[in-house]
């Protein structure tokens, strides 16, 4: 016999991200005791601490809390789809999901994937967050998010995540570089130049690790976090690049032209996924978007992405034309 309830795990829940009983209280639209109270049951349903209680500074979830959140969030997930299944009426399926997707990603594939989505189950929304990979994984632990769009890179036992494409990383130069005429650029030859790196996580270590992998140490010039000032630097001859992002046009953000040229060492692509926790309980509207997501993918990047991918300019389930500029290849 259940001796908690659904509503003292959402009280739990929403305490977990509020980080505070009070500000829980508040979002629940609920007294105070009555967020105390539902922990302290469950707390002692389960005969485990799941706060920590720091005075006057909220809340924070101890290790046997963590792993109750994902269940909890989880089994009330599908609670509100199976309610909201029983609600239904004709083929209008509805629901919501929280999608995350890595920050430099978000932009390049989230407008287009979710716009055609929604054209198609126009009852689901979507919360769209960004973050870096830390982030991600964090709210993937958390509960936070249900999905989250990613690199298949340093990823946690405890994340799944399901393969869309994979991209090869090429070579960014500025024009009228020596290498720029080239059909193919070996890294041992850019090493008499800098290097501007694309300076966050994963891809610091992923780029790197290329270089590694064949034994050389690149000398870098300049970093940053922005794929734009990246690009920026470049265009304006401060060194050269390694990248998997490739805008539709060679331009950089203050007009200068910069060339892109595959690799001719043999480099193994980067796979780009959609990541969950694997214990959480798939809803039926994750599953819809999941399944879209690989059959969108399919059809856009039939084989992945060289250092210029044919941008999807006809959204036939849309039927209109996309602007060129919308189709990228990702980085990592």
């Amino acid at each position: 016999m259940l001796r908690y309830s659904l509503r003292q795990l959402e009280y739990f829940v929403t305490t977990a991200k509020c980080r505070s009983v009070a500000d829980a209280a508040r979002k629940l639209n609920v007294s105070q005791p009555s967020v105390s109270k539902a922990i302290t049951n469950l707390e002692g349903q389960f005969s485990t601490q799941l706060f920590i209680r720091h005075h006057a500074k909220g809340v924070s979830l101890t290790q046997a809390g963590e792993r109750l959140l994902v269940d909890a969030g989880s089994l009330l997930r599908y609670a509100n789809d199976l309610q909201q299944s029983a609600l239904d009426s004709g083929e209008l399926i509805t629901g919501q999901i929280e999608v995350a997707s890595f920050m430099s990603v978000a932009p390049v594939f989230m407008p287009a994937l979710i716009t055609d989505f929604q054209q198609i189950y126009e009852g689901i929304s979507i919360r769209l967050h960004e973050g870096n990979q830390e982030k991600l994984v964090s709210g993937l632990n958390s509960g936070r998010y249900e999905l989250a769009l990613m690199f298949d890179l340093n990823l946690p036992e405890e994340i799944s995540i399901e393969k869309m494409a994979a991209f090869n990383p090429y070579i960014l130069l500025p024009e009228g570089h020596p290498q720029a005429s080239n059909e193919s650029v070996f890294l041992r030859d850019m090493m008499d130049d800098k290097l501007v790196l694309l300076d966050i996580p994963p891809s610091r270590e992923y780029f790197l690790g290329i270089f590694h992998s064949i034994g050389l140490e690149p000398p870098v010039t300049f970093s940053s976090s922005s794929l734009e000032m990246v690009r920026g630097m470049v265009g304006q001859g401060q060194g050269y690049s390694l990248l998997v992002t490739h805008p539709h046009l060679d331009f950089t953000y203050d007009g200068q032209r910069i060339v892109t040229l595959p690799l001719a060492d043999d480099i193994p692509r980067v796979d780009l996924g959609i990541a969950c926790h694997k214990q959480i309980r798939p809803t039926r509207a994750m599953r819809l978007f999941l399944d879209f997501c690989a059959n969108w993918f399919r059809q856009h990047y039939p084989r992945g992405g060289s250092c210029r991918a044919e941008p999807p300019l006809y959204n036939q389930s849309a039927g209109s034309l996309r602007e060129a500029g919308r189709a990228f290849t990702p980085f990592p």
